[in-house]
């Protein structure tokens, strides 16, 4: 009995060896890598600049009696800070502006458009290295007149431009803008200017 009973033991643990001996391992489950993260390269607008810029003014008189209107070149000195909001852009800046527009009265007399500077904001939108805005402000036209000495006048702008950057620090553009001075320095006359430059700004 004693030696059934062992002979018993054995082969039930001979069994069990051989069967642990076949158990495979369970397989390992693939590890997933998490997928990047989307990085936005577009460049941080937030600074100051300052630069300048070149172009073409076109100026329009009227009165009750008819109007008038000359056109020539303008340019001059700009400043200002953009603070970058991510895909908005917004800021403020001052523009100076020389102008050689010059109407002839008649008489020897000439009036002659001698400068335009510019209080304004800016909002615009960000296209990869560029930014589309709009802009809008104070306006103030100083004018000349010969042998009656100069006057000046306060007026508002609105506008819109474009402006890349070409490098980290640097950036070329356009702008267009529209001004209006209403009965100028008390004159009864109203003066339009329409401005197209462009642009070159360091940024800081």
């Amino acid at each position: 009995m004693k030696y059934l009973l062992s002979a018993a033991a054995a082969s039930t643990l001979m069994a069990g060896t051989a069967f642990a001996g076949n158990i495979q391992p369970a397989p390992m489950e693939p590890v997933i890598a998490p997928a990047p993260m989307a990085v936005n390269t577009s460049p941080n607008w937030t600074g100051f600049y300052a630069g300048g810029e070149l172009g073409y003014a076109n100026v329009d008189l009227s009165d009750p009696s008819g109007s008038m209107d000359e056109s020539g070149l303008i340019g001059g000195l700009v400043a200002g800070y953009d603070y970058d909001l991510g895909d908005w852009v917004i800021g403020a800046g001052f523009d100076y502006d020389w102008t050689d527009v010059s109407f002839n009265l008649g008489g020897g007399t000439n009036l002659d458009i001698d400068s335009v500077w510019r209080a304004k904001l800016r909002g615009g939108y960000k296209l990869g290295n560029g930014l589309l805005y709009a802009t809008a402000g104070y306006a103030q036209a100083e004018a000349s007149t010969t042998g009656f000495g100069s006057a000046d006048d306060d007026g508002y702008f609105v506008g819109a431009g474009y402006e890349h950057l070409v490098t980290q620090n640097m950036s070329l553009g356009g702008e267009v803008l529209y001004h209006e001075f209403d009965n100028f320095d008390s004159s009864g006359i109203d003066a339009e200017i329409v401005t197209a430059q462009v642009r070159a700004t360091f940024r800081f």
